[in-house]
């Protein structure tokens, strides 16, 4: 029997990223990018070139990275919008601009305040003009789960006589149920068939994101738009490692159905993002979750014991987890040990991230008796994802004696110098960052903050990532910080905030000279 591949297009860089508080920085995107080629997604939706020149920036940049995975950048249907996607796109080996516009009455009447026909005419210029900049040309119909289907055959066959290769049909608010997706995506699917690829893109209002991509692959969509943790705005998306797993499990009802995920990288991938994020999967959280292969019921626990299959569909390690090696490294452990660790966990490092991982590992081991997977995931993503360090933390003491006015003194380094200062605040965390401010000279809004711990135990590294705007200038910037001591982990997930926004305006700067 011949296997059909399912596409996996993942979208964590882009409606991902529309998570609250899940903002990225350039280089965390370009991690993320190559840890998604590592996991064989087939495209990478990189971004929304148009949204901002951190955007473009951050595009364009993965676009010369990644070699095996297609790029592509989302565009409204407007010029400028599919103009920025193709310019970001443009050194991409494989390359794609995928274009939408609403379809639902409710969309075209009240938000873009169109007549359909006029809605038809927008979308074939779209997509005439998105080839001009590359072959492969995605059009979306937003809101297609509300879009009657009569209509969206019409303008699905105006944008494919256009050019278009993949049509998606979103269910955009989360709305239908499996049954309704479903039906949709068979008279879509036979309706283009040989003409298109039919596309899902299921938001999780209702919590049938997975079920309905499940639904839609059944009755003959090809392409699945998915995040990884399920992460996006609302409730989120459908998740790509549930999806994933359900169809490689459940090979008696996906016959002949396949996607070409390596699924031994899904946990590595996971953990990445989450700490990058700050956003953690629930503890339940299907596939991934730190409870998914935990099995605290007697009965279970006796099970597990005759039989693993009585109660565990999928083994740990055909995502990545090795629960029998999880703590073999210590203070006495050697470089070649250490390098040997970041191999079996899936990293591909070069000598200058194992060197400077190596040794906050050492540093860790000193302090924390257990050093855990986990552990070693969250230092080695931390130096794999670092911007330049403009402003370096060298020192800090806090003051906040029972019922006195909590103060901290700080020492910085910058350009070789170090400056001490000291002030005092609300509470212990506001007075370090506004030292912080004082020694750097810039004003920092913190907009959220999040610790989460990284492992277990009681000396657990505390996982701090902060959003901050600095001297009232959008985009907010994440920093992430890692410290046995929660406190000194959030003084330097501020100052990495800041070194991200000085990195990030000096690219700016620079792309500016060049005419982008």
């Amino acid at each position: 029997m011949t296997t059909e591949i399912i596409k996996i297009f993942d979208t964590t860089l882009r409606d991902g990223e529309q998570s609250p508080g899940a903002s990225m920085n350039t280089e965390e995107k370009i991690r993320i990018a190559s840890q998604l080629e590592r996991l064989r997604v087939d495209i990478i939706e990189a971004g929304f070139a148009a949204a901002s020149p951190g955007d473009f920036d951050a595009i364009s940049q993965i676009a010369q990275k990644v070699a095996r995975s297609t790029v592509c950048s989302l565009a409204r249907a407007v010029d400028k919008d599919i103009k920025a996607a193709g310019e970001a796109i443009k050194h991409a080996k494989f390359k794609r601009i995928h274009t939408f516009i609403a379809t639902s009455s409710i969309h075209m009447e009240h938000k873009l305040r169109m007549t359909p026909d006029e809605v038809i005419k927008k979308a074939i210029n779209a997509v005439t003009y998105a080839k001009e900049f590359a072959d492969d040309v995605e059009f979306s119909c937003e809101d297609a789960g509300r879009s009657d289907i009569g209509f969206l055959k019409e303008i699905t066959d105006a944008v494919i006589e256009a050019g278009a290769s993949t049509i998606n049909l979103p269910d955009t608010v989360g709305f239908r149920m499996p049954s309704e997706i479903g039906e949709m995506i068979r008279i879509m699917s036979e309706y283009t068939k040989g003409r298109a690829i039919i596309s899902v893109h299921n938001h999780n209002d209702l919590g049938l994101g997975v079920a309905n991509s499940l639904e839609s692959i059944l009755n003959g969509a090809r392409q699945v738009e998915c995040t990884i943790n399920g992460l996006g705005e609302r409730a989120g998306n459908a998740a790509l490692e549930e999806i994933v797993m359900a169809m490689k499990t459940r090979k008696d009802i996906f016959v002949g159905l396949d996607t070409n995920i390596n699924t031994k990288e899904i946990y590595l991938t996971s953990r990445l993002i989450a700490n990058i994020t700050g956003i953690e999967p629930q503890p339940n959280k299907a596939i991934v979750g730190k409870n998914a292969f935990a099995h605290e019921s007697g009965i279970h626990q006796d099970g597990m014991l005759k039989n693993k299959e009585t109660y565990e569909i999928i083994r740990p390690e055909d995502i990545g987890i090795d629960i029998s090696d999880t703590l073999i490294l210590g203070k006495h452990s050697g470089r070649a040990a250490f390098k040997d660790k970041l191999t079996k966990l899936g990293f591909e490092a070069n000598n200058e991230e194992i060197n400077k991982a190596f040794e906050r590992f050492k540093e860790l081991a000193d302090k924390k008796k257990n050093i855990y997977d986990d552990d070693i995931r969250a230092l080695v993503t931390s130096e794999m994802t670092h911007v330049e360090k403009v402003y370096e933390l060298i020192a800090m003491q806090l003051m906040d004696s029972t019922g006195g006015v909590p103060s901290a003194a700080v020492t910085i380094r910058h350009k070789e110098k170090e400056k001490t200062d000291a002030s005092i605040g609300g509470g212990t965390i506001d007075a370090v960052f506004k030292t912080i401010d004082r020694v750097t000279g810039f004003k920092g809004t913190l907009i959220d903050y999040k610790v989460t711990s990284v492992s277990q135990g009681k000396d657990a590294l505390a996982n701090v990532t902060v959003k901050v705007t600095f001297d009232d200038s959008e985009p907010a910037m994440i920093g992430h910080g890692l410290s046995l001591d929660t406190m000194l982990a959030s003084a330097k997930a501020y100052i990495g905030a800041l070194n991200s926004y000085l990195s990030m305006q000096g690219r700016l700067k620079n792309s500016s000279s060049k005419g982008i």
